[in-house]
């Protein structure tokens, strides 16, 4: 994605902190993160872990990475002490980049897992590896990879509570957005609305491939700000939000057309979008959300069309090079219309899980089908539309929260027998994760206390909003919890 020969004075970003950068500065500051890393001893396939603040000096750092040729694993900024133990110990970095105020507490963790080199950049992008960049020569071109060479190791947890290290390839990442660009019409001429993280699909490879590959340009925002991303739409002509942005924008009574006026595409995406929010967008707006689906082992795989009918309620239509199929436990194709497994094949698909090729096996069918966990069914048309999970997933805010993960901790607490976590719908966050306890017969249960414990071990999109003590969980005649029996009954508590 450096190689496209874009004039170096083109506008890449603006950005609050930095003002206007352009292509040749990330040229010459990719080039000297790369630069910095080499120097530091990494060699190709290395990984280097980031827990960082959003900033242009972050995606400097990103970019310089594959320059180098190593691996980038970029982590939530939200997870705890706890949960990094086990990342870094999981992918054996040789650096880790971290904020300022977490090298104290990370620097003994990471002297014991053999990190060898523990750097810092805050939200301006400031620190320890700044000042080792600052007196670097850029190197010139990239290190050489195959297409098949790990790029990025993303972790996304498993049910078992397990996170599971998902290998992306340069051919993996290339090929989507190429198909990205083509499908949105992506040009020079655009300028994307750029509010997402940037430590996860949407916001690193989706919005910020599309503009590389393009030559577009960006509003570079640290997070999603209501007032600040209305100033900032009447420059943009293209917005990628999760469904909560929108819901946002709609809360604003004085939102509409005016704030839209350069804009020709708004698009949704990391968590389902509701019908009645894509309705009440386009009658306030005149502007059509083109919802579309992906996921952390496959980028994007469908989406509703540039140029023809965007459904409520449906992703669209496979992107090009990408095969899509509904089948039964058993692998067999199901009819059109008829609700099953969700199953990927694609240049876009992943490598497999890192250092879990026993799991790698057990989620790709025999003829070499992903299986998604997704519940979803296809129209005579061919719109996918997304009906569940099977995997059990909350995706909350659009970040992914598997309510095994939270139930381990719960349930080794002392006056916890057990518990039920699981999702119900929110206004603001489109699903809230909740928790019903059941107390061991005799003791006590401080929610409060309950709720600390947890903020010591998970990242805050992961506590529940809201606890409750039950007398008991709800089972079938086998002894399975009967989550969609909790749903219905906790679905109006917000």
């Amino acid at each position: 994605m450096l190689d496209r020969g874009w004039e170096r004075d083109r506008p890449l970003a603006v950005c609050p902190n930095s003002g206007l950068v352009t292509y040749g500065d990330l040229e010459r500051e990719s080039g000297r993160v790369a630069s910095t890393l080499l120097s530091l001893g990494l060699s190709p396939g290395d990984r280097v872990s980031v827990q960082v603040e959003k900033s242009i000096a972050n995606l400097w750092l990103y970019l310089g990475v594959l320059r180098a040729g190593l691996v980038y694993h970029p982590l939530n900024t939200a997870y705890s002490l706890e949960e990094m133990r086990y990342f870094l110990e999981n992918a054996g970095p040789t650096v880790l980049v971290c904020d300022p105020a977490k090298y104290t507490a990370y620097h003994d963790v990471c002297e014991i897992l053999g990190v060898s080199h523990l750097l810092t950049m805050d939200a301006a992008g400031e620190g320890s590896f700044r000042e080792l960049c600052a007196s670097a020569t850029p190197i010139s071109g990239v290190v050489e990879r195959l297409n098949d060479d790990v790029a990025v190791l993303l972790y996304s947890s498993g049910t078992t509570g397990r996170p599971k290290g998902i290998m992306l390839s340069h051919a993996n990442l290339r090929s989507n957005a190429e198909v990205l660009v083509e499908a949105w019409q992506f040009s020079p001429d655009d300028v994307l609305l750029h509010a997402l993280p940037v430590y996860h699909v949407h916001g690193l490879f989706v919005g910020v491939h599309c503009v590389l590959l393009s030559g577009a340009s960006m509003q570079w925002l640290p997070s999603f700000d209501v007032n600040r991303v209305r100033r900032c739409l009447l420059d943009a002509t293209v917005m990628m939000g999760v469904p909560t942005y929108y819901t946002r924008l709609l809360a604003e009574p004085t939102f509409g057309p005016a704030d839209c006026a350069n804009m020709r595409l708004f698009i949704s995406g990391s968590a389902p979008l509701l019908e009645e929010t894509f309705v009440a967008f386009a009658a306030r707006t005149g502007h059509t959300i083109l919802e579309r689906y992906g996921m952390s082992e496959t980028g994007m795989n469908c989406s509703n069309p540039l140029v023809g009918e965007r459904r409520a309620g449906t992703v669209g239509f496979p992107l090009a090079g990408v095969e899509v199929r509904i089948c039964d436990e058993q692998h067999n194709v199901k009819a059109a219309g008829e609700v099953g497994e969700l199953e990927i094949k694609g240049p876009n698909v992943f490598k497999g899980y890192w250092r879990m090729p026993e799991k790698t096996a057990q989620d790709f069918s025999e003829d070499g089908w992903f299986v998604t966990g997704d519940q979803a069914f296809i129209d005579l048309e061919g719109y996918v539309s997304i009906v569940g999970r099977s995997k059990d997933m909350i995706i909350t805010g659009g970040l992914n929260v598997y309510p095994k993960e939270v139930e381990l901790i719960l349930n080794e607490m002392d006056e916890l027998q057990e518990s039920a976590v699981f999702g119900v719908p929110h206004p603001d966050f489109g699903e809230a994760v909740v928790a019903a306890l059941v107390v061991i017969p005799e003791a006590e249960a401080d929610l409060s206390v309950i709720k600390s414990r947890l903020e010591e071990q998970l990242a805050k999109f992961k506590i529940p909003k809201l606890m409750r003590v039950v007398p008991s969980l709800p089972r079938n005649a086998m002894g399975k919890v009967q989550k969609n029996q909790l749903r219905e009954e906790w679905g109006s508590v917000f």
